[in-house]
């Protein structure tokens, strides 16, 4: 056998050459894994961008909507000022004192329907939670109040005594066997 290198066996040599060819194969499966990730990156980053963008959009839209919600709330509250404002004008002459606290109480809801017409609803929901911040108690109460009179509104309401399709029955009358 001839050996160029003098201590080395020609399998040495191949498995040299398999080394390297395997060198190889990992430093090119690891070019291919690192653009792969770096695809994947890129997708989710584009991905991710769009759906900001997305929901940046919806959420433009929706406050715009509620916006021109807010507008029409505003003009409502002020038609009701404009309203308290009549009557208590048609009350001037037979109770001039109730006249007063209802023109006080028109002037506080006109001047709340102006607020309202300058305000966007960020401003609004932050006027609202200052306010509970302040006010704490109060906030609690009228909760308290809504509900109770809900509460009174449901209760009041007329159930249906008895279950559709179901043959009334007088009382004091046995139907047995």
């Amino acid at each position: 056998m001839s050996n160029q290198y003098p201590g080395r066996h020609p399998n040495d040599r191949q498995r040299s050459d398999a080394q390297n060819r395997g060198g190889q194969t990992r430093k090119q499966g690891s070019d291919t894994l690192s653009q792969v990730s770096e695809a994947a990156q890129s997708a989710t980053s584009t991905a991710k961008k769009a759906a900001s963008v997305a929901a940046s959009t919806v959420t433009d839209q929706v406050k715009g909507l509620l916006d021109s919600q807010l507008a029409s709330g505003a003009e409502m509250v002020g038609h009701l000022g404009s309203s308290a404002q009549r009557a208590a004008d048609d009350l001037d002459q037979n109770a001039p004192q109730l006249a007063g606290l209802v023109r006080g109480l028109a002037d506080r809801i006109e001047g709340y329907a102006d607020d309202m017409r300058y305000q966007s609803v960020d401003e609004l929901f932050r006027s609202a939670s200052n306010f509970t911040r302040r006010q704490p108690a109060l906030v609690f109460g009228l909760a308290a109040l809504a509900g109770f009179f809900a509460f009174r509104t449901i209760k009041s309401s007329p159930l249906p005594t008895q279950p559709v399709g179901r043959p009334s029955v007088p009382s004091g009358e046995y139907h047995g066997g």
